[in-house]
């Protein structure tokens, strides 16, 4: 599975804003959560329904949209 298809917009969750599998989980949170300090295995042990994946389709969705690349195939 690419990562990126971890990542959805829905205009229905969130506002819009992209999300992880369609959950109320933004890509901003996950991001947040890192900046705060926490690792990856803390923040899937403190939020079980998230998977390293998630965090790691954030990332790459963060990198993608800062450097102005392309981001397609995020779907609803």
């Amino acid at each position: 599975m690419n990562l990126l298809e971890r990542i959805t917009i829905d205009p229905n969750i969130c506002h819009g804003k992209p999300s992880i599998r369609g959950m109320r989980w933004t890509v901003e949170m996950i991001i947040d959560l890192l900046g705060s300090g926490m690792s990856n295995d803390e923040i899937i042990e403190d939020h079980p329904e998230l998977e390293k994946e998630d965090i790691l389709a954030s990332l790459k969705f963060a990198k993608m949209y800062l450097s102005g690349q392309s981001i397609i195939n995020i779907a609803s």
